[in-house]
């Protein structure tokens, strides 16, 4: 068989992607062990390249894979892709964010339930033998103003499945528009920030998002009192984050993501900063498994073979 058909594995997927990959014509090697040295030795030989976060796809890897055509990711974020190398060299970039959004879209509204109803800290009491019900007394989400910033894959399934709660839902983005409903407001930047009470962040970690919900940029927000963000820490700056939490301007947070994931390897400044938020009772924190369902594993490779199949590579 032809290099053209060949795809290199480099991270742990779910175990059908190497039929399904077999089934449309290509050999493939499932090395989710493979260093990045190994790696640097093999990518010549191949024509695809399959990657989850493992290791950043640069110039110096694409420059060893003379033979590439594609570079697949299985899920949605293509951060640690250098995209603009790769298309300047003829290389396809795909990822699969339609695998995910599902997923994504019913873990922010977990965390939301769960910090309008107090459920986390509930548990615990009553799990310690502290039977508090008046402290406990929840919020109803109909009738509250949630902000989806970001409406792509992940923001508009987040906005149907919000859509039977009856409250108020307020979207944002950039670089979209004509996709306001009856049930979904598109509205301009500052209306966003003017009205909404909850907010959910939902776009790509670019240079241009980078610590883009500063504690500057979230003071901009008048009635804002929760924040999810089930899209990348780096969006926002845990300090920041800490800072609003600590002074009683925000009621509650929901991260799947952080700044720095490595927790048992934080530095002085993190660590402490960590330590802080994870006292703090009205903030949940989940280990960036939004995305990462039983059913999503096995939905990324659908999605991610289709759009493979598709590619002319010729």
């Amino acid at each position: 068989m032809s290099k053209k058909n060949r795809v290199l594995i480099i991270d742990e997927m779910h175990e059908s992607i190497v039929t399904m990959l077999t089934e449309i014509g290509f050999e493939v090697d499932y090395e989710p062990s493979i260093s990045r040295k190994e790696i640097l030795e093999s990518v010549e030989n191949f024509s695809g390249l399959i990657v989850r976060s493992k290791i950043s796809i640069d110039q110096e890897l694409i420059d060893a894979a003379s033979q590439l055509k594609f570079v697949a990711r299985a899920g949605a974020g293509i951060d640690r892709l250098d995209t603009a190398y790769l298309e300047s060299k003829g290389i396809q970039v795909l990822n699969a964010p339609e695998g995910n959004r599902d997923a994504v879209g019913e873990h922010a509204l977990g965390l939301l339930l769960n910090l309008l109803n107090r459920m986390t800290i509930s548990n615990e009491e009553v799990k310690s033998g502290k039977w508090k019900r008046e402290e406990n007394r929840g919020l109803e989400l109909k009738g509250k103003v949630v902000g989806i910033y970001g409406f792509g894959n992940t923001g508009s399934t987040l906005a149907k499945k919000l859509s039977g709660f009856e409250c108020e839902i307020l979207a944002y983005d950039k670089y979209k528009s004509g996709f306001g409903t009856t049930l979904i407001q598109e509205v301009p930047e500052d209306e966003f920030q003017e009205r909404v009470e909850i907010l959910s962040i939902h776009v790509p970690l670019s240079e241009e998002t980078h610590a883009y919900f500063s504690g500057e940029e979230l003071r901009k927000y008048s009635n804002l009192k929760i924040i999810l963000n089930t899209a990348r820490g780096e969006i926002l700056p845990l300090e920041d984050v800490l800072e609003l939490v600590e002074s009683g301007t925000l009621a509650g947070i929901g991260l799947d993501v952080l700044e720095n994931e490595k927790i048992d390897d934080l530095n002085e400044f993190e660590r402490l900063t960590f330590g802080k938020l994870c006292s703090q009772g009205n903030v949940i924190l989940t280990p960036h498994v939004a995305g990462w369902t039983h059913e999503s594993y096995k939905r990324i490779n659908q999605v991610l073979v289709e759009k493979i199949k598709a590619l002319d590579l010729n």
